[in-house]
């Protein structure tokens, strides 16, 4: 289990601003798409002068208040992210999508086809990303609200799965809501599978480190 350090850092902020309204401009008329108002960002787009995790194919924000988990193999390479606040959590996935054309609608509808086999009712709702899926499931300590958003980036989708508070009621994402909207995600250039998910790996310094130290 990681945590982020407290203090001496710029922290991501809801107010941060995206690239400006000209350079928009001229990555559209150079064939590229316009520049998002807000993240999970794809790198090109990164705000600068943020403090993040980096974890190779994905780079987390640093927030106050937030505590990032992450479960890595003996190698390094990173199998679980998941980020706290309170009593909302936020698991995080990345994985290798086309380049002309997302994969949410098509993963969504497969979530809700398992969810429906287990006998879990799962509902579309309308997000600020698009198209969210909630639902109530069974836990070994009884039912639990959770809450599927997908983005489509160039090459990449990210999915994320709120827990708790921040599932059951999305005005109440707080810092976790913020930290989505400031994650980076890196797509490499290597031809990869759709759906494959994105390497990520632990910092060489927590790599080092016994795996129950917070930094």
């Amino acid at each position: 289990m990681f945590s982020r350090k407290r203090g001496g850092a710029k922290h991501v902020r809801a107010a941060d601003a995206p690239p400006s309204k000209a350079l928009a401009q001229s990555l559209a008329a150079d064939g590229e798409p316009p520049a998002p108002e807000f993240g999970p960002w794809d790198v090109r787009y990164a705000p600068a002068d943020v403090q993040r995790l980096d974890l190779g194919s994905l780079q987390i924000p640093a927030i106050e208040g937030v505590e990032v988990r992450v479960q890595a193999n003996p190698d390094g390479a990173v199998e679980q992210i998941v980020l706290v606040d309170g009593d909302s959590a936020l698991q995080l996935g990345v994985f290798a999508a086309p380049r002309t054309e997302g994969i949410w609608d098509e993963v969504r509808e497969e979530i809700v086809t398992a969810m429906t086999s287990d006998g879990v009712q799962a509902h579309e709702v309308a997000g600020r990303y698009g198209t969210e899926l909630v639902a109530r499931v069974n836990t070994p300590d009884g039912p639990a609200d959770v809450r599927f958003v997908g983005v489509d980036g160039p090459r990449w989708m990210l999915r994320a799965l709120f827990q708790g508070a921040a599932a059951a009621d999305p005005s109440r994402e707080g810092a976790l809501g913020v930290a989505l909207q400031g994650l980076v995600v890196v797509r490499d250039e290597e031809p990869r599978p759709v759906r494959e998910p994105l390497p990520l790996r632990l910092p060489r310094e927590m790599a080092e480190q016994n795996p129950t130290q917070q930094v």
